[in-house]
């Protein structure tokens, strides 16, 4: 057994130890706490509606997919894939550690955890030229890239959702700003980010995660007008963002060609 066939079965085994923990941190569930009743004691805005978590499934069916192809013979020199090398597992197992470090209520290092996973999906996706950046088959389109897309853009938002939790948990007073206001400042931070990966990767998965998960804030904070407005703001000029990358992305194809 070579090196890569080596890689390509540890990457096969993380995907399903990670979605074996997640599974069972609910079903157990782990500290006799699920995930959302610990989300739910934290009185901030930047957490989505409850119904907006159901991406986890769309991410576990995309890593499932990316560990197939991976695994199949035909990719085994892949360079792409032999880039990633042990990131990824690297990348599950930091998602692992969260989990429980969120259970069992340490919460100053599941930041640790997350940033660490953030960091890590960053790499990968940099190394596999996510984006529009290199021209690639359709199926690794699909098995590679996607699949990272939509994880990297679930992982952005968790991470200030992460920040925002850790900070009301050490009952940070905001230097005397309000809550809405310091909501409007992430908004507005987190869009930028977004704003700036689709235009210059012209990646379309990421953007409509990261559209979902600003939905879901507004409509979960519907009831406070100033973060409800301020969200779909955000939300319609991160659409015409997205937009606009797609003109530009078929105006520089036939070019290309």
């Amino acid at each position: 057994m070579n090196k890569n066939t080596i890689r390509q079965a540890v990457n096969v085994l993380a995907v399903i130890a990670t979605i074996v923990v997640n599974g069972l941190a609910n079903a157990l569930p782990l500290n006799n706490l699920t995930t959302g009743d610990i989300s739910d004691r934290f009185d901030v805005y930047f957490v989505p509606a409850g119904y907006v978590f159901s991406i986890w499934g769309l991410i576990y069916i995309a890593l499932i997919a990316f560990a197939v192809y991976q695994a199949l013979p035909a990719q085994r020199e892949n360079p792409r894939l032999k880039r990633i090398g042990y990131l990824f597992a690297a990348s599950c197992l930091a998602n692992i550690t969260w989990l429980f470090l969120w259970h069992y209520e340490q919460f100053p290092l599941t930041l640790v955890a997350m940033l660490a996973l953030l960091g890590l999906l960053i790499a990968i996706y940099l190394r596999i030229g996510s984006g529009g950046q290199e021209d690639v088959s359709t199926a690794e389109r699909w098995m590679l890239h996607i699949p990272f897309s939509i994880y990297l853009g679930w992982i952005t938002v968790a991470t200030v959702a992460n920040v925002t939790s850790l900070l009301d948990y050490l009952q940070w007073g905001g230097w005397g700003i309000s809550e809405e206001v310091w909501m409007i400042i992430m908004l507005v931070v987190a869009g930028g980010v977004a704003s700036a990966v689709t235009l210059t990767r012209r990646d379309v998965a990421y953007m409509l995660v990261i559209l979902w998960a600003f939905v879901g804030i507004a409509v979960k904070h519907a009831a406070v007008p100033v973060v409800a407005t301020t969200t779909w703001i955000v939300t319609v000029l991160l659409a015409l963002v997205l937009i606009g990358s797609i003109v530009l992305e078929r105006r520089r194809k036939p070019q290309a060609g």
